[in-house]
């Protein structure tokens, strides 16, 4: 309806310039094939069928053949326009809309360009074999009722038959498109096979070029998802970026060569120069930087930040390569996780942390004697050289080297083998051994003495009794000598001399 009452307007608009406007001069020779209604005609029946249309131009033999009321159709070309009835259709090209028939708002330039498109006007559902644009001989060649149509290029969109609001610039681009809608396609050959499949946009010379069924897919660069077939929710963005994937899906590829060898590898993220390019079927893989992630093959769930990865491998994170030299990571210092572990470093750059759970460890046996070697060590204080610490902290500690003569197992090595620094948690595990150790001799002694007391408090009730028993055997013996002395007196000479006397 919008459609009709604006037409109606620009036919009244016309009018009213064609009548109130200055006087025009005739040419001469005056122009032929004027017709009433502000038509045109030239050509052998063109506008053949015409009755009360307005403003139509027909140029070229059977051009506007068949319409009657129509407006606002231009038709420039043998058959034009030939079965076309509908309104504001412009076709510039042999054969160009020949079949439209009640589609409107189209345009064609081309030889053959929308030949085939008829159908039924705009609905409200959408446009129906209108508002259709192609540009280029046989552009939109065999559309029937596919509608809001754009394509620029020698047999661009050429096999579009229903699909909708797609547009295609360049030669050949969704060039086997048949129903699919909502595509874009901007290069040569850019989605050239596709078929069915709905939502992809490719823009680059061979973009999505052998795609078919692929649905939501973005291409941006040449040979860009070239070899896709059925993959979907991809994203490249790139020279060749993921140009070898087939039935992938969900991978982002930013970077020339991007995932250049996946085919069926999904979810796979790589930003970069040739970011993944050797990944072929690996999945949910992540890979950050120039040839991260390059060694990458076959594994799953890796993530590689400016590292080239291991290839087979799953799982892992690389971050960096053996040219860095230092690590800043904002976040750790200072925050305070009451129930963690320390975290390890291997010359090769891996972290880790230590396990105690016995599942995962054998010949397990007690330590003995091997801790004796702590009593070789020598504990000095120390600073580190200008070039680690400016500042020259006092450090605490042991030096490697002297403890790689007591106890080789006590240090770890570097990436070429030499000695680097000290395993203090062995050391201390070792210093837990000796101290357990003389806790069990202390308690042994303690149990000695203890034995030792009693027997020297038995020993000196023993000792005591025995004085008793000597005291009392002393004071009877003195109480003897004094009994025996008594009589000693009372019977010598003198004593019976007193008595006598008495």
């Amino acid at each position: 309806m919008k459609i009709k009452t604006r037409s109606i307007l620009i036919a009244i608009t016309l009018l009213c310039l064609v009548v109130s406007g200055p006087k025009l001069q005739a040419v001469n020779p005056p122009p032929d094939g004027g017709y009433p209604g502000g038509n045109t005609a030239e050509g052998q029946n063109a506008l053949l069928g015409l009755t009360t249309g307005a403003y139509n131009t027909a140029v070229g033999l059977y051009s506007l053949l068949s319409l009657t009321d129509g407006k606002f159709c231009t038709g420039v070309g043998a058959g034009a326009l030939l079965a076309n009835t509908a309104d504001e259709n412009t076709a510039t090209g042999a054969g160009a809309l020949l079949s439209n028939t009640t589609g409107i708002g189209n345009t064609a330039t081309g030889t053959f360009a929308l030949f085939s498109n008829g159908g039924v006007p705009a609905s409200p559902q959408g446009a129906v074999a209108s508002f259709n644009c192609a540009f280029g001989g046989n552009a939109l060649l065999l559309n029937t009722s596919g509608g809001g149509n754009s394509a620029m290029g020698y047999n661009a969109m050429v096999s579009n038959d229903t699909g909708n609001f797609n547009t295609a610039n360049g030669f050949e681009a969704l060039f086997s498109n048949t129903t699919a809608s909502l595509n874009t396609a901007v290069g040569f050959d850019a989605l050239a096979l596709h078929t069915i499949g709905d939502n992809n946009t490719a823009v680059g010379a061979l973009a999505l070029e052998s795609d078919i069924e692929g649905n939501s897919n973005t291409a941006i660069g040449a040979f860009t998802l070239r070899n896709n077939t059925i993959g979907v929710n991809n994203t490249a963005v790139g020279f060749n970026a993921l140009d070898g994937n087939t039935e992938g899906l969900a991978n982002v590829a930013t970077g020339a060569g991007a995932l250049f060898s996946n085919t069926i590898g999904g979810f796979n993220t790589a930003v970069g120069l040739q970011a993944l390019s050797n990944n072929t079927t690996g999945g949910a893989n992540i890979a950050l930087g120039t040839n991260a992630g390059g060694n990458l093959t076959t594994g799953n769930n890796n993530i590689d930040v400016g590292n080239n990865g291991v290839g087979g491998e799953s799982g892992i994170i690389r971050i960096g390569s053996q040219v860095h030299t230092d690590t800043f990571i904002a976040g750790i210092f200072g925050a305070t996780t009451a129930s963690g572990i320390p975290v390890l470093v291997n010359s090769s750059g891996k972290l880790g942390t230590t396990t105690s759970s016995m599942r995962f460890k054998q010949n397990i046996q007690d330590m003995g004697d091997v801790s004796n070697a702590l009593a070789a060590l020598r504990p000095v204080t120390f600073c580190y050289k200008p070039e680690l610490d400016p500042e020259g902290i006092p450090q605490f500690g042991l030096v490697a080297e002297e403890v790689e003569k007591v106890n080789p197992d006590l240090v770890a090595r570097d990436a070429r083998g030499e000695v680097y620094t000290v395993r203090y948690e062995a050391v201390n595990a070792m210093l837990l051994n000796e101290f357990l150790k003389e806790h069990r001799k202390m308690q042994e002694q303690g149990v000695t003495i203890a034995e030792l007391k009693s027997t020297v408090a038995q020993q000196q009730q023993d000792f005591q009794a025995i004085i008793a028993k000597q005291q009392k055997q002393i004071q009877t013996l003195s109480a003897g000598l004094e009994k025996v002395s008594s009589q000693v007196e009372m019977s010598s000479p003198a004593a019976r001399m007193a008595d006598n006397n008495h």
